[in-house]
């Protein structure tokens, strides 16, 4: 009977943690992510890290081109101790990636921890991190994807503003290379607005943007990797989305898991929180043989339109060449009729 009463209780307050989550799941996390702590500012001639919190890299050579990105725009490089360690599809042991990345932010003389790429694992690190070292030592975190991990459990822990944008070893073309000089070096306050390409056609037809729901709203930005953030449902490395404006990205995932995924965050009270919405791309999402399906515009439509905020698709947000670099935690005006956010206020500290 007492084993019975255990495994009921158990089983009750399990079930209550998606609801705990919807607020930064836990009290610590509620209380960190209302603070704004911005990171130290960049300048050329710093170093950097170059670490590897996720899935191993396919060709190592690969560490080289990002090494050479990351001079190329003007900085030291140091890579962490165990970049190139693996553990089947692991870029080592959890203890060794999160190693890596809690030196980075504890050695002073390093500006910034950028991630080489994403893939799977970053939540496995979650609770090996050192929050009270990234929160006496904020600095920039640069990363995409699985990235939105960490995004998600420093913004809650700690409040620190990182940086949801292109991996060490991703494309830097010259609107990624271009974005990074004018946000990081330059520090000034963008307006995301897809770039126009007509080409021979009248109108626009691709890179466009749609709204869903007309109007202005400012708030701060939460979310990423929309996979990886329903995935920490329940746990307490999600920030608080209360007046929030969640945005959203994500690849090679049939609509009818972009579904149960927005579920998720329907179901544990996330969307009902939020201020205002964007969706970046969904990059190889079409639907698999069978009896159909819906699209992502009606799925999107079904879970935002009814809560009568602020909101738009397809902003140059994801898996895509050419990306935004979004703030997380940074505060923005979504202006939902032109397809468009600006960062309102600087995101480095000084």
């Amino acid at each position: 009977m007492q084993r019975r009463r255990f495994i009921t209780g158990t089983a009750l307050a399990a079930a209550a943690l998606p609801l705990l989550g919807m607020g930064g799941a836990l009290a610590q996390g509620r209380a960190a992510s209302s603070r704004r702590l911005l990171p130290v500012p960049l300048n050329a001639g710093d170093t950097v890290a170059l670490v590897s919190p996720s899935a191993a890299m396919e060709d190592p050579d690969n560490f080289d081109v990002a090494q050479e990105v990351l001079e190329a725009l003007g900085f030291k490089v140091r890579r962490g101790k165990y970049l190139d360690a693996r553990r089947g599809h692991l870029a080592g042991t959890d203890a060794q990636r999160a190693g890596d990345i809690n030196e980075a932010f504890a050695d002073r003389s390093i500006k910034a921890v950028i991630c080489a790429r994403g893939g799977s694992g970053a939540a496995r690190l979650l609770p090996l991190l050192d929050y009270d070292t990234i929160a006496r030592n904020p600095k920039v975190l640069l990363g995409y994807s699985d990235i939105t991990a960490l995004h998600s459990a420093i913004n809650a822990r700690t409040g620190l503003v990182t940086f949801h944008g292109p991996n060490g070893s991703g494309s830097w073309n010259s609107f990624n290379a271009d974005q990074f000089r004018s946000l990081f070096l330059q520090r000034e306050l963008p307006r995301y607005r897809n770039v126009v390409e007509t080409g021979d056609e009248l109108v626009q037809r691709g890179n466009r943007t749609v709204t869903m729901q007309p109007g202005k709203v400012r708030g701060e930005l939460v979310g990423g990797n929309l996979a990886v953030l329903s995935a920490l449902a329940g746990s307490p490395y999600l920030p608080d989305f209360k007046g929030k404006i969640l945005f959203l990205e994500d690849v090679s995932e049939a609509p009818y898991r972009i579904d149960r995924m927005m579920s998720t965050l329907k179901l544990m009270g996330a969307l009902d929180a939020i201020a205002g919405f964007i969706f970046g791309e969904c990059t190889d999402c079409s639907p698999g043989n069978g009896y159909g399906s819906l699209t992502l515009g009606e799925i999107l439509d079904d879970y935002i339109r009814p809560l009568g905020i602020p909101a738009y698709r397809g902003a140059m947000i994801g898996h895509i060449r050419r990306q935004f670099i979004v703030p997380v935690g940074g505060q923005v005006e979504l202006d939902a009729d032109a397809g468009s956010f600006r960062l309102l206020e600087p995101v480095f500290a000084g």
